[in-house]
């Protein structure tokens, strides 16, 4: 029961019910309270934003220059491509079936937001950022790339002593404070009217993005069981210990031992999947970005956002990359993604409340559509090495 109640999961369905309850019958007076929290806590999130990203993808770059040569640099741009693929993947996707699938909510939403009325705060606060989203990503990068060049610099230590900082902050604040910025957005949308609509579109999204996070481990395998000469059907089966413990754990590092062990006895060598599957938990992320690029292009159409292909190819190249700094907790991924959405896509408050729930309601599948796809990454780089030996 106690591992029950300690589930983000499980706290953002609680969270998602109560505020329903709240909006629907409790006073505007109470619903005013959260309304005020949510306000406070969306300043801070917009404060630590680029600090996030600082801390995050500061130290993720300059750790991949550690010398493993020309195999981290094949690991990387299979995860780094796969990863793109599946963003591209699942834009098509949804520009095809987004728009007919969504376009009865769309008319629901703008009319009851052009003739509903929002809670307002008793009072707000301004939190400005110290720095603004897309300058902490260069300065992140330039350090980054900078510090992968040098194997004892002072500098280093204090970035990996502020991305623990920074983790503190996500684990310790954030992610537990979470499930209530989201009870307040969903007793807002009960109170204005928005939630039935909304709920209807989460269960269309989720059935959409669970359809292709099947069929992508299955074109993934495909692709590797013709690459080794292997049956891809046996090599997927093997690794499903994997996806099942990435079910249950929510995070990709948590579920090493046993991508490890799977990864094995598809045939990888011990060697290669040593080095290959911690590096991939960290840098493969096709579940993640599958889910947020499809979350976010259905939120954009709820909401009549404009939206064409070369925005969303900024996103997903920019997304692919900001994401390898999504730390190993639950949430991590959207936390790192959240300030290109408002930088890039210009998403509000309330829509990275709805995608923040949205996500969380579906990471399970995408981490164990990461770990998974781990170990087909494995398979072709111990073919490559193998391969470049007998050469």
């Amino acid at each position: 029961m106690k591992q029950l109640f300690s589930n983000l999961l499980f706290k953002v369905f609680i969270a998602i019910v109560l505020g329903i309850v709240f909006g629907l019958y409790l006073p505007e007076s109470i619903n005013r309270i959260f309304a005020t929290f949510n306000a406070f806590f969306g300043q801070f999130l917009n404060f630590a934003i680029p600090l996030i990203i600082l801390g995050l993808i500061m130290p993720a770059i300059s750790d991949l220059g550690k010398g493993a040569g020309r195999m981290l640099l094949i690991t990387a741009a299979i995860a780094y491509g796969s990863t793109i693929f599946s963003g591209f993947m699942s834009y098509f996707t949804s520009a095809t079936i987004f728009p007919s699938l969504l376009s009865s909510h769309v008319n629901e939403v703008a009319e009851i937001t052009e003739n509903g009325k929002d809670l307002e705060p008793y009072f707000s606060i301004t939190i400005p950022a110290v720095i603004d989203v897309m300058s902490a990503l260069v300065l992140a990068f330039v350090i980054g790339l900078g510090l992968s060049y040098q194997e004892n610099s002072m500098l280093k230590k204090v970035v990996k002593n502020f991305e623990t900082i920074i983790m503190q902050v996500i684990e310790n604040v954030i992610v537990p404070l979470l499930p209530i910025f989201i009870l307040g957005i969903f007793a807002n949308m009960a109170y204005s009217g928005q939630v039935y609509s909304i709920l209807s579109v989460f269960l269309n999204i989720i059935g959409v993005i669970f359809a292709m996070h099947i069929f992508l481990l299955l074109l993934q395998y495909s692709i590797t069981g013709a690459i080794v000469q292997k049956n891809p059907l046996r090599l997927l089966g093997n690794m499903m210990p994997a996806y099942f413990t990435a079910l249950g754990t929510q995070s990709s590092a948590a579920t090493i031992p046993v991508t490890l062990e799977q990864a094995e006895k598809n045939g990888v060598s011990p060697k290669i999947a040593g080095f290959v599957i911690p590096l991939c938990a960290t840098i493969h992320l096709s579940g993640s970005i599958m889910k947020i690029t499809a979350c976010t292009m259905a939120l954009m159409i709820l909401h009549g956002l404009p939206y064409d292909f070369g925005m969303f190819a900024g996103f997903i190249f920019m997304l692919g990359i900001a994401m390898v700094a999504a730390p190993g907790v639950p949430g991590g991924a959207i936390m790192a993604a959240i300030g290109l959405l408002q930088s890039m896509l210009g998403f509000s408050e309330e829509m990275i409340g709805l995608m923040i729930a949205l996500y969380i309601a579906m990471d399970s599948f995408g981490t164990a559509c990461n770990v998974t796809g781990d170990g087909a990454i494995a398979l072709v780089v111990d073919k490559i090495t193998k391969t470049e030996t007998a050469a």
